[in-house]
């Protein structure tokens, strides 16, 4: 008695629809523990800039460096648990082009004050989280439309205390966001 042709192309569509589930849950577990290591680095980049705004640029930097450097390590610690590579050299190379095209857009943007400056770099990165959720998954899109939602209300509204305003929107979105992709 064999398998008929129907059978099999359902057993074979299940099999597809198990490995999408796997492949976004693997995506879903790394991202947020990159999330939650950013939201960390934006929470002390913001309330540094509050509190030493003439150093913010610096601090900044260090961010970035760091953040750089964990994402690394963390997807390093992800391949010798799954065997699945997912930051190589190519992505290095697309996050420093990334932020060097951010800071060009500054420049050429002339961008007056630290909340401008604040305000273009969430929106910029909440970009790069919506664009991908339309491949990789819902919970990036909302995300990604939440924290710049956030940030124009902050712009709009959070007056002197627009970096203590970031720190929680956009450092502490990305921590919910990153424990809210656990459960998913």
């Amino acid at each position: 008695m064999g398998i008929e042709r129907q059978e099999a192309a359902e057993a074979l569509n299940d099999i597809a629809q198990i490995a999408q589930r796997v492949r976004q849950s693997r995506i879903y577990q790394l991202s947020s523990s990159l999330m939650v290591m950013w939201g960390a680095l934006v929470i002390v980049g913001n309330i540094g800039s509050f509190v030493w705004p003439r150093s913010a640029g610096f601090l900044w930097l260090g961010v970035h460096a760091i953040g750089i450097a964990g994402s690394f390590t963390i997807s390093a610690l992800g391949y010798s648990r799954t065997g699945t590579r997912t930051l190589d050299n190519r992505m290095l190379i697309a996050f420093l082009l990334f932020i060097a095209f951010g800071i060009f857009s500054c420049w050429l943007g002339n961008f007056n004050t630290a909340r401008q400056i604040g305000t273009f770099w969430a929106i910029y990165f909440m970009l790069v989280y919506t664009i991908a959720g339309l491949w990789v998954g819902h919970a990036y899109v909302a995300i990604g439309l939440s924290i710049t939602a956030l940030t124009l209300i902050g712009y709009g509204f959070a007056g002197e205390w627009f970096e203590p305003w970031m720190a929680v929107v956009n450092g502490g979105g990305l921590i919910l966001g990153g424990l809210w992709m656990r459960r998913n």
